[in-house]
């Protein structure tokens, strides 16, 4: 059962829709509830082993999976040169088996991985492995977010052990790190953890929490992305052509190289600037890590002297002025020869940010990896007009491909995710309303109605309360049954003003005239997300204009055949055309509020409902296929990634 092993350590193959029918037939309950296939064969009875290595229908199952694993990482690859990349971030996003995520950074930095695997992209991931992650949520009888942290056991993780010691030099001792790697495909991760034995208890608990602790803990955990990652590069013997910081998290790695290459400092941090990639996610100021001056002399006193420069000299690589704070993000760019935003739009607005250090900003818009946010029943319905591996070449033909399925094929597999969200909305509820003293209305949600929402990081600039404006309004769309929400979202434990708007939707959907047609779904992760971007028909999006970078969760429902209705922010600012779905200005509250609602009952509801003689809405049906035909190969993290080759790595590395 080696093959069983093997399959579980790849995170490529877990996290996509086929892995569901495998680890189903090993232990449907556990994986239903974790995602997690090397917590099951951890859990595994002697019993159950035996039985699985005698039942010849599981066995012909495991060969299949094993020949698609094995095709998948032998067939040729988009990617012919030689060009190798340090990929550094701060959270991962790529399964649920590996909680070391947040949100929306750590998504796009597991799709990256996935996608570069897929074509054959030469990378090698540096990140942090946290004990416990970030925060998980539960919602109080009170209505209040409820943030837990339980601890992430590493030998129930899908990781292995690197017999390697990492050491980093901090005032009067030495942090050592532990060293894991996860397996993406062809990709390896390499985890930094502070949890070891030799180190004080202290430091141990320096990567505890993802973007948990003050100020200290927070310049700690970039320390030994930054400086600690480019070591390990070192110890493990790879010397990679081009350094990828995917925000300036890492930006100390441009520090730690320079130091590596000898000679005179200034001009060996010129060398390795040539070589290096900055991509910034942030479109406001107040949005870049920055660092107290009396700390930064504090901790960096020794190794500045051996730097061979003066504090002055180290300090002004993230300053304006002798006076400012130290800014990760100034010293990402002065130590970085390309930087780029994640949308056109916020390639713009990054421009501007960073005019002052005469810097020219490009732009790479973020894509999601579609083998991972795509249904099993969508993965049947590409794979019959596209083929298996239309997810590994270079997507030209995709968009005429999709134009071929059938209305009536397209609407029965959009009618069944409906119902299959509905129903894992229903169980979801089943578990947690008891906690909050309330149980499932009855006639709790139709598979029958329009079915909107959204599920994202709960913060004011998002403004998730905008479809509330006006209450009344919304209720009587709800109790008419032409519409029913589905949200979720976290907001950050410090985050009041967001930890009030969650209490505000809870408040919303418990009432009693609003709870049969509504619902708050509480511990928003890539499980969670999974479902609601597989089953939503309509995702609203309204952050404010120009705040969101990007934004990606809107990305994940066009394979699955769901439309976009968001402010003309981040990618949809360019995506957006009348026939693919729907948009608000994003500028003023009050306005878009109001044609938010405008635009949901006079049109989108219409068209939902305008039906043939069958039940057929092909008007409806004809946005859906054009969004996924146009927009599905477009924003995905297969052009990104070429994107990114072409524009970047290629020239950096001088492939």
């Amino acid at each position: 059962m080696k093959e069983l092993y093997d399959l579980a350590l790849d995170l490529r193959r877990s996290s996509s829709s086929y892995a569901n029918e495998l680890w189903e037939s090993v232990d449907a309950d556990l994986w239903n509830r974790t995602r997690n296939p090397w917590m099951i064969l951890q859990t595994l009875s002697d019993k159950r082993l035996k039985e699985l290595e005698n039942a010849p229908s599981f066995q012909k199952l495991l060969k299949s999976h094993m020949e698609r694993h094995e095709k998948a990482l032998k067939t040729p690859k988009w990617f012919k040169g030689k060009t190798t990349i340090a990929y550094f971030s701060m959270e991962f996003g790529l399964s649920e088996a590996l909680p070391i995520y947040s949100g929306g950074l750590g998504l796009l930095a597991g799709d990256h991985l996935k996608a570069c695997s897929d074509l054959g992209v030469p990378l090698t991931a540096i990140g942090l492995l946290y004990q416990e992650g970030y925060f998980r949520q539960e919602i109080g009888p009170d209505g209040k977010q409820i943030a837990l942290y339980p601890y992430n056991e590493p030998g129930q993780l899908p990781l292995e052990k690197v017999p390697l010691r990492i050491s980093i030099e901090f005032p009067g001792r030495i942090v050592y790190l532990r060293v894991f790697k996860a397996t993406v495909g062809h990709i390896p991760l390499y985890l930094l953890d502070s949890n070891d034995l030799l180190n004080d208890p202290t430091d141990r608990g320096i990567t505890s929490e993802l973007y948990g602790g003050g100020v200290e803990t927070r310049l700690k955990q970039e320390v030994l992305l930054g400086i600690g990652g480019v070591r390990l590069l070192e110890a493990l013997g790879i010397k990679p052509d081009v350094y990828h910081l995917n925000e300036g998290h890492a930006a100390f790695a441009t520090i730690e190289r320079a130091r590596l290459l000898g000679g005179s400092f200034k001009e060996a941090f010129e060398m390795g600037k040539k070589q290096t990639l900055f991509t910034t996610h942030t479109p406001v100021e107040a949005g870049f890590d920055r660092f107290p001056l009396e700390v930064m002399e504090t901790g960096f006193a020794e190794y500045v002297e051996k730097l061979g420069i003066s504090m002055d000299e180290f300090l002004s690589l993230g300053q304006l002025s002798k006076t400012d704070s130290f800014n990760m993000a100034y010293l990402a760019v002065r130590g970085s020869s390309a930087v780029n935003g994640v949308s056109k739009l916020h390639g713009e607005v990054s421009q501007k940010l960073f005019e002052k250090l005469g810097c020219s900003v490009g732009a790479v818009t973020n894509g999601v990896h579609i083998p991972s946010w795509e249904s099993p029943e969508a993965d049947k319905l590409w794979c019959h007009c596209s083929g298996e591996q239309r997810w590994y070449g270079t997507l030209e033909t995709l968009e005429n491909e999709v134009n071929k399925i059938k209305d009536e094929e397209l609407w029965t597999f959009r009618s069944d995710s409906r119902k299959r969200l509905i129903d894992y909305a229903k169980h979801h509820l089943k578990k947690e309303l008891p906690k909050r003293g309330e149980t499932l209305p009855e006639n709790f949600l139709d598979p029958a109605i329009l079915t909107i929402g959204f599920s994202r990081r709960f913060a004011t600039y998002k403004r998730v309360e905008l479809l509330l404006h006006d209450e009344q309004r919304l209720i009587k769309l709800l109790q008419e049954k032409k519409v029913q929400i589905i949200v979720a979202g976290k907001a950050h434990p410090a985050d009041k003003p967001g930890q009030a708007l969650i209490e505000k939707w809870i408040t919303f959907t418990s009432r009693p005239e609003v709870a049969p047609h509504a619902a708050f779904l509480s511990d928003y992760d890539i499980l969670l997300a999974e479902r609601l971007v597989q089953g939503m028909d309509l995702w609203v999006n309204t952050p404010r204009r120009p705040w969101e970078a990007s934004g990606t969760s809107g990305m994940k429902v066009l394979v699955n055949g769901g439309l976009n209705f968001s402010s003309l922010d981040g990618w949809w600012a360019e995506a957006f055309t009348p026939d693919v779905g729907w948009a608000i200005k994003g500028e003023d509250d009050t306005e878009d509020a109001k044609t938010l609602l405008d635009t949901l009952e006079n049109e989108i509801i219409p068209l939902f409902y305008q039906r043939d003689n069958q039940g057929i809405p092909h008007e409806w049906l004809k946005k859906v296929k054009t969004s996924m035909a146009r927009l599905t190969p477009e924003y995905s993290t297969n052009r990104m990634v070429r994107n990114y080759v072409e524009k970047y790595y290629t020239e950096l590395g001088n492939d």
